[in-house]
């Protein structure tokens, strides 16, 4: 049963303290091995992980991607170099519930400073009105006191936390505490360059919330139900052509009901990605009469991303849906 809007809109609480998983301790003292650089090796589980292990490691780190440009993060299988690359590691940064690949290989890994950016914050429950999950049935994740941060066991939780700038600054916070403990020796590096971003993030906000607080309709049509967060923090309503999963199919009831939608609601515009196929957005925008444009979920930048790092192709997407939802 589709359902319009699964969650109502909410006060989501804040940042919940930090949820380092040491999955094995290797090492008896606080600070990482480090590669004769004296750089923290760092690596980074797809795109957005990535931009947080810059940003806040600066010059003190080296950080590697398992998902390179142009690759579907969803869909990664880890090569056997990849996988012995994590066990080298000094720091991982991953979002567990995205890519199953890599948590399987990132539980194998025995590395100590092993974060799960989706236990820095609260994941909610969207785009399940058809039938996706990423989650993982009966897990839980909790901190060194024992408290509950995250539910990825329940059906529909949505791991696409970084599309909703609030959210993802609680993540960079958490990463850079991380940071910190794993390399205390620049710890001051780690927590001011945190600062910065968190700063970048709570501009990129104010953005979102101005330029879509007086629009002429609240609804948007995806391919890809990646912006459930986007559209709580900021009062929208996502209609996913698929779910979580960019590359599922939407049945035919679906369809029907999307064109029923579009012209109840003033739709102008179906969105779909670069990573994925336009194929069904095209074949329902031609169907209904609509247009067709860009809203990015920022799952890999590459050379037909609109911007070149997290914060320009966010401020893209912006200026993509206030066009869209006729934002006056």
């Amino acid at each position: 049963m589709n359902v319009r809007r699964l969650i109502p809109t909410a006060a989501i609480a804040s940042a919940t303290v930090l949820g380092l998983t040491a999955l094995s301790a290797c090492s008896s003292s606080n600070a990482a091995d480090k590669d004769g650089d004296g750089k923290l090796n760092v690596i980074a589980s797809f795109y957005p992980m990535q931009f947080l292990a810059q940003e806040i490691g600066g010059d003190h780190v080296s950080v590697e991607t398992l998902t390179k440009p142009g690759v579907e993060p969803h869909d990664l299988e880890l090569s056997p170099k990849q996988t012995a690359s994590l066990g080298e590691a000094d720091f991982i940064l991953y979002l567990k519930g995205i890519q199953p690949a890599v948590d399987d290989a990132i539980g194998q890994s025995g590395v100590k400073n092993t974060v799960d950016a989706a236990t820095l914050t609260k994941l909610e429950k969207h785009g399940t009105e058809v039938g996706h999950d990423h989650g993982h049935e009966g897990e839980e994740h909790a901190d060194e006191h024992g408290d509950e941060h995250s539910e990825e066991g329940e059906a529909g939780a949505d791991p696409h936390i970084w599309l909703d700038p609030v959210k993802y600054a609680e993540v960079a916070e958490g990463v850079g505490k991380a940071m910190e403990k794993a390399d205390p020796d620049h710890a001051a590096a780690y927590k001011k360059n945190t600062k910065d971003l968190v700063k970048k993030l709570d501009g990129l906000n104010t953005k979102f919330e101005d330029g879509l607080k007086n629009t002429k309709t609240k609804t948007f049509i995806t391919t890809h139900s990646a912006f459930g967060y986007l559209a709580e923090r900021y009062g929208l309503d996502q209609e996913g052509i698929a779910g979580l999963d960019p590359e599922s199919d939407p049945s035919p009831a679906r369809i029907k009901e999307l064109q029923g939608i579009a012209k109840e609601d003033d739709v102008s515009t179906v969105f779909f990605e670069t990573l994925a196929s336009d194929d069904t957005a095209e074949t329902l925008a031609k169907d209904t009469g609509l247009k067709t444009d860009v809203l990015d979920p920022l799952e890999g930048i590459t050379g037909k991303s609109k911007g070149d790092d997290y914060v320009e192709v966010m401020e893209s997407n912006l200026t993509a849906l206030e066009k869209a939802l006729g934002a006056k």
